[in-house]
This record gives structure tokens, C-alpha cells and sequence, in this order.
């Protein structure tokens, strides 16, 4: 079959792809992964006796059952972290051809809703309602406590991305916040306002915005995560107070005792998230760590709940920067539309 396709009559949806591919850049080696992949599908819709139409299908004609049912077919082939790759491919097939206006609309979205590879429900987790959550929050009285905490809840990226953070990372629209401090946010959050970017480069021992950092970012993209009214409250109250900081990188979260004004570690933060835990008996030293309550439990409850309420998978992936290159692109490209309308749509309150 050509690998070629007329982009003005694209009698070949999948060479039509793959050719896009090239103009975006991607590797030889990533278009041929992709095109094993979909060419695969296409075979398995070719073939009334394995697709459950019973019909020759194309690409143009599959819908969400097929998707599925091909899904399906690779369960005890390969490992479930292929499974997933694949399903990301063919979802980032429709998706683009569906942008372009070659498709109507992408089956894959309910498969991916449906498919769980990549984040778990982690049922043995200690279960805590919003409700007590709202109480826990409430009882944190100092500003960089609760500002590290309802950070860590609202967006629920992990410690170390906490702790990198830059005050250029921040943007916020807020005349007094501006102005209190010198220099601008970063390029990537000029029309996103009320939003913190989490980068990808940050590692152990890599100098980044002028610091050697001491903790990584795990991230596989850089990832713009929007910042609600609450968390926009509580970082203007803790940067009411921020120390200043000799670092040239002006992080965000800073010591108040201590190694004043230096960057927090991760340590730090553990040790305040546990002296709070304990207080309200959600923590023992030594006990099961599906019962203690740490700064990773923020990120399971940030999973939990705000997928719960969207029901959209790919959005919290998105935001807590597990997908790949070719997914987070889709959100990237329509952050306003879909990323930043969907959290504020379904982001629970945590302030009394």
C-alpha cells in the first residue's frame, strides 16, 4: 500500500497522517511506529470475519465498538504499556484527522475514557471526601503551609515539580501581585493568564534558570496547568510574605525558618504535609502507606476527584503530565478550549 498520499484528496488517510507527521517535524522512526500501528487497525477493519461489523471497513467508517473490539485483540499479545501506546496512537490519529476536517468525529474518545492503563483508581488508598479535605485545609494557618498544600491539591503535580517551581512559572492577573515583583512570566504563559507551567527539564544536579536543582521534574512534556480562584487566593497570601531569595531563580516556595529564602526541598515539604497529616490522625509514623496521608496522596486525590467529575481521562493525564508527545500536542494546541474550560468546569473547592 503507497505511503503517499494527495493532501488536497486523501484517498489514504493513514499515508495523509503520516505525511503530516513529516511536516511537524517527528522522527523517521516514530512516523514508522505509527504506521505499523495503523496499518494494523486498518487490516483488522478490512476483515469482516475479526471486526463486529461483519463488514469490510475503513478508518473513515470505525466507531467506538470497532476501536474497542481491536483494542481487544491485543490483550495477552503484548504488555498493557504497548496496549496503551497503541490506543494513544490511533486516538492521535483521529483526533488530527478529525481537526482537519477529513473525519467527522474520533471514536476514540470513549475508548480512551474506558481504557485504564496509565492512571489506577488505587483503591487501597485511605478514602478522603472533599468535605474533610475542606476541613484539613482549613485548619492549615500558615501562608506557605496552606499555599504548599492547596498547590499540591489543586493541580496535582508531584513534589519535586512543587518544589522547582520559579516565581517566572507563575502568572497571575493580579495587579498587586505583579507589581510587587520584578520580571515577567514566562513566554509560554503570555496568553494564558492564571495559569503555573511545570517544566520537563528540571533534574538532579542541572543548572536551570541560572540554580542547580537539587529535585526532578518526571514529566515527559512541560505542561500548563490552569490556577483557579482558590489557589490564586492562597499563593497571593503566601507571596505576601515570601521571603526574599538570593537564588537567581527566584523560586516560588522558600524557606521562612531556617535556611531562609533558600528553594524548599522535598524533604521540607514531606515534613510539613506530615506534621499536618499526623494532626488530623492521617498519619503514623511507620504505619501503611496506603493509609498515610503524603504529598503523593494529593496527587491520587487530585486524580481521583477531578476524573471522577470530567470523566475525561485525557484531560488529567494532560495535567498530570503522564501523556506523550503525541497527545499532550492535542491539548497543547486547544488549552483554552478543552484543558482550562474542562478544569474550571469540574474543579472542586477546597476553602471553607
Amino acid at each position: 500500500m503507497s505511503t503517499t498520499a494527495s493532501t488536497d484528496n486523501p484517498d489514504d488517510p493513514i499515508a495523509y497522517f503520516l505525511e503530516d507527521l513529516t511536516y511537524h517535524g517527528k522522527t523517521e522512526r516514530t512516523r514508522d511506529a505509527y504506521g505499523r500501528v495503523l496499518r494494523r487497525f486498518e487490516t483488522f477493519l478490512a476483515d469482516p470475519d475479526r471486526n463486529p461489523s461483519g463488514d469490510v471497513l475503513t478508518p473513515a467508517e470505525a466507531t467506538h465498538r470497532d476501536c474497542m473490539a481491536w483494542v481487544h485483540t491485543l490483550r495477552g499479545t503484548v504488555t498493557d504499556s504497548t496496549i496503551a501506546s497503541y490506543a494513544a496512537y490511533l486516538h492521535r490519529f483521529y483526533a488530527y484527522m478529525t481537526q482537519v476536517g477529513v473525519f467527522e468525529s474520533n471514536p476514540m474518545t470513549l475508548v480512551v475514557e474506558e481504557l485504564d492503563e496509565t492512571i489506577e483508581k488505587d483503591p487501597t488508598r485511605r478514602e478522603i471526601s472533599i468535605d474533610q479535605m475542606r476541613s484539613f485545609v482549613g485548619d492549615i494557618h500558615h501562608p506557605l503551609d496552606q499555599a504548599l498544600i492547596v498547590t499540591l491539591l489543586k493541580t496535582g503535580m508531584r513534589v519535586g515539580e512543587l518544589c522547582n517551581l520559579d516565581l517566572r512559572d507563575l502568572a497571575v492577573d493580579d495587579d498587586e501581585v505583579e507589581a510587587a515583583f520584578d520580571g515577567s512570566p514566562r513566554p509560554q504563559l503570555a496568553t494564558r493568564p492564571n495559569s503555573l507551567y511545570v517544566d520537563s527539564e528540571p533534574a538532579v544536579g542541572k543548572r536551570v534558570n541560572g540554580e542547580k536543582r537539587t529535585a526532578s521534574n518526571k514529566r515527559k512534556r512541560a505542561t500548563v496547568i490552569p490556577v483557579d480562584e482558590e489557589l490564586q487566593r492562597v499563593l497571593k497570601r503566601w507571596l505576601a510574605i515570601r521571603p526574599d531569595s538570593p537564588s537567581p531563580a527566584e523560586p516560588l516556595f522558600v524557606y521562612t525558618t531556617g535556611e531562609w529564602g533558600q528553594r524548599l526541598t522535598p524533604r521540607a515539604v514531606r515534613n510539613i504535609v506530615t506534621e499536618h497529616a499526623e494532626a488530623a490522625g492521617w498519619y503514623d509514623t511507620g504505619g501503611d502507606a496506603a493509609d498515610n496521608v503524603t504529598p503523593h496522596y494529593f496527587r491520587h486525590f487530585f486524580t481521583t476527584h477531578l476524573r471522577d467529575r470530567t470523566g475525561d481521562r485525557g484531560v488529567v493525564k494532560y495535567l498530570r503530565g503522564d501523556v506523550a508527545d503525541d497527545i499532550i500536542d492535542t491539548y497543547t494546541h486547544n488549552w483554552g478550549g478543552q484543558v482550562r474550560a474542562t478544569y474550571d468546569a469540574n474543579i472542586y473547592s477546597i476553602l471553607r
